[in-house]
């Protein structure tokens, strides 16, 4: 997958990037699998703003991914790949011998025919879910569960994949696209494959307002404001923040602060951490 650029007609114009949607196949979703989305603002249930720089936006719906890929033994067909609003991998629609339809995320190297299956004993080819311990060491996988029958959980963004790295009793080792190494039960299921659009982190949004369409407000920086409004906020002029680290408008560290509780529970299953 490509990233397409445009003349430089405006200042604008001459830094964005967007994704060449050249691969996709079908432009309007299936109405049967969208759900309608409601907007919070950011605000709570109280109408307060909790998380700030949300607001505005496009509107779009939810589309229905299959997480759990419980359908085991059915053959599915690849009936067209299309762009989701809400992520930033590619979703391929498929649809059942039995007719039923359902999404999933697109592996790189989908195409519109393929098929795709679940189960214990199928093919290692990109697109089949099946569990962890059916699965050969080696081979990457993407859309993992944490617990088995949840439905998937991790690597599930564009161009990422994960490496099963080794299998030993109750548990395989996974090594995540952050680096970290965890432990993971081999009753879990993953899809084989690295999802596809890996040329998306290269995209650059260069302008302001292709933020406000995602629902991203403007961030005012800290250093610029008045003292009672941010710790970075005072001084004469251009001045730093005047502390030994950054911090956040109510005085908790951040940017490099660790915020992981060393107390969580999953904190055994990892064997080594991404640093």
């Amino acid at each position: 997958m490509a990233v397409k650029t445009f003349n430089p007609t405006s200042p604008a114009r001459r830094n964005m990037t967007v994704s060449d949607f050249s691969s996709l196949t079908k432009k309007e979703p299936e109405k049967s699998l969208l759900v309608a989305r409601s907007k919070s603002g950011g605000r709570n249930s109280y109408g307060r703003i909790t998380v700030r720089h949300i607001g505005g936006g496009n509107r779009r719906k939810i589309r229905v991914i299959d997480w759990k890929r419980t359908k085991d033994g059915i053959p599915a067909t690849v009936v067209a790949i299309e762009y989701d609003p809400n992520r930033t991998a590619f979703i391929a629609l498929i649809q059942y011998a039995d007719g039923v339809k359902s999404y999933i995320l697109a592996p790189q190297g989908l195409k519109v025919g393929d098929k795709v299956v679940s189960g214990t004993d199928v093919d290692i080819v990109a697109g089949n879910a099946l569990p962890i311990n059916n699965i050969p060491v080696g081979t990457m996988i993407h859309n993992i569960e944490l617990k088995p029958g949840k439905g998937a959980q991790m690597v599930r963004t564009a161009g990422a994949g994960a490496q099963l790295m080794a299998k030993e009793g109750d548990f395989a080792q996974v090594r995540l696209p952050s680096g970290e190494v965890r432990m993971v039960s081999i009753k879990c299921r993953a899809t084989i494959g690295v999802i596809g659009n890996n040329e998306h982190e290269n995209v650059s949004i260069g302008k302001a307002g292709r933020h406000r369409h995602m629902g991203v407000r403007p961030a005012v920086r800290g250093v610029v404001m008045n003292p009672c409004d941010h710790p970075h906020g005072g001084g004469e002029g251009k001045s730093p923040i005047g502390l030994p680290g950054p911090v956040t408008p109510w005085g908790v560290p951040t940017l490099g602060k660790k915020t992981r509780n060393k107390k969580k529970q999953s904190n055994k299953y990892i064997v080594k951490g991404r640093k």
